[in-house]
């Protein structure tokens, strides 16, 4: 508590609004909207894919700021389960994020990483999973060296992810000639709006992260839902943006075909070879970007369970390096799991089970509020959730639609992450077993 009372608060509107930009927008803009496509068969279905995963996510942030700001404790989603429902709770929420997100979301980034560099340089396709595997160990070493080396590879790519959208939207728009509205993807797949939503949300988390800094801002109450609002709205119109430009350069069914390289291919298009490969560059510096900052923060999830006694072998992956100050031994837990998922499958795959594994848990964040305004009843909050309770209902509503049409057009690998989810607890109570064991040893102790 002491540690969060002495947070200065010295972040304001502009800040706070950049931190939502920057959480969100990192490689799903470029690498989802042939997956989207595919999903729905329909450049007019699929916008509306898109603008719809923006509303939930809007609804889902402006619902957890309330949550964040009367839980004020580091550990976001882990740390507001088990505040409000218990340990096994913040325990299944924190396994799933350590063996399933985490891993998933890393996994993926790397792979699109890799499959853009090897279309880049015209590399066969066989390279492409090396070099993100490389690529995820390069940026873990850096990572692990220290938090500042990390933090100064993170400001300077934050910048690059925002060049590629603005000259492909801009440019997009204005020069492409294709059909925009109802230009059929050419998809065989069976129509599913669930799983393009789904797809579409990869493209918007990290939204969660917004309520971290809460405690340390000027005004929450009046500043952590602008910085929401403004941040998610300007991230759903670059994300529309560049949806319509590229159905504008491109026919519907290429950018199905060309998957995460179609943004790549309609830079070509608008720019020539040189300035499509200059484009291409920004894309990779977007995706590098925010890979790193998935390796940065991830890993503090089993790095706050093992410190808890949460994980096996805690001991180990509690450890903070002496020399760099980093939690070396949790951050190659989640990296080594990732690195498995990226040679077994593919990106695709692994962003929406990470997604839908989560959402699980963002339903119960959401239904939090509820019982936060119950329990806390009578006591002054620094900010509301704003057109209380249709907000945090939409938000509710809108993630049991993707996660129960989820199960429905995918039941086994819905059921795989379902299994995986519940693996955790047996785990959990052999844990605990333990503790009471010694808990009951010492009490006999001290009774003798």
């Amino acid at each position: 508590m002491n540690q969060e009372a002495a947070l200065k608060k010295d972040i304001g509107l502009s800040v706070a609004m950049s931190i939502v930009i920057g959480t969100v927008i990192g490689s799903g803009i470029f690498m989802k909207p042939g997956s989207v496509l595919e999903y729905t068969g329909d450049s007019s279905l699929a916008l509306l894919a898109w603008a719809l995963g923006g509303l939930i996510t809007l609804a889902g942030g402006l619902t957890i700021a309330e949550v964040a700001t009367q839980i004020p404790k580091t550990g976001g989603l882990y740390v507001y389960m088990e505040e409000v429902y218990g340990k096994l709770f913040g325990y299944l929420s924190g396994w799933v994020q350590t063996v399933i997100y985490g891993p998933a979301v890393i996994g993926a980034l790397g792979l699109y990483f890799g499959s853009l560099i090897a279309n880049l340089f015209s590399l066969e396709k066989q390279w492409a999973p090396w070099i993100g595997i490389a690529t995820v160990l390069f940026l873990t070493i850096v990572n692990n060296l220290g938090t500042k080396y990390g933090g100064f590879v993170q400001n300077i790519f934050t910048l690059g992810k925002l060049i590629p959208i603005a000259l492909i939207a801009i440019f997009g728009i204005t020069n492409g000639n294709e059909q925009i509205l109802s230009s059929p993807s050419g998809s065989v797949a069976e129509i599913s709006m669930g799983a393009a939503i789904l797809a579409t949300l990869f493209a918007y988390d990290g939204w969660l992260m917004v309520g971290f800094v809460a405690g340390e801002m000027k005004n929450p109450g009046k500043t952590l839902p602008k910085a929401i609002i403004g941040g998610i709205l300007i991230v759903m119109v670059a994300y529309l943006s560049v949806n319509i430009a590229l159905l504008h350069i491109l026919p519907a069914s290429q950018i199905v075909n060309l998957g995460e390289n179609s943004a790549a291919s309609a830079a070509t298009v608008l720019f020539g070879p040189l300035g499509g490969k200059l484009i291409a560059v920004g894309i990779a510096v977007s995706i590098f970007g925010c890979l790193n900052g998935k390796i940065l923060t991830i890993p503090r999830v089993p790095f706050a369970m093992a410190e808890r006694n949460q994980l096996p072998f805690a001991n180990i992956f509690s450890k903070v390096s002496e020399k760099h100050g980093t939690p070396v031994a949790a951050t190659y837990l989640q990296v080594v799991i990732a690195i498995f998922m990226m040679i077994v499958t593919n990106p695709d795959y692994l962003s929406e089970m990470a997604i839908f594994a989560v959402y699980i848990f963002y339903i119960f964040a959401f239904y939090a509020v509820f019982k936060l305004r119950k329990r806390n009843k009578g006591k002054k909050r620094v900010y509301s959730v704003p057109l209380f309770p249709i907000v945090p209902v939409f938000a509710i509503l809108g993630s049991v639609y993707i996660v129960g049409s989820t199960i429905f057009s995918d039941p086994f690998d819905s059921l795989t992450a379902t299994l995986i989810t519940a693996a955790g607890l047996p785990l959990y109570y052999w844990l605990h077993w333990g503790e009471s064991s010694n808990n009951n040893k010492n009490a006999s102790i001290e009774v003798k």
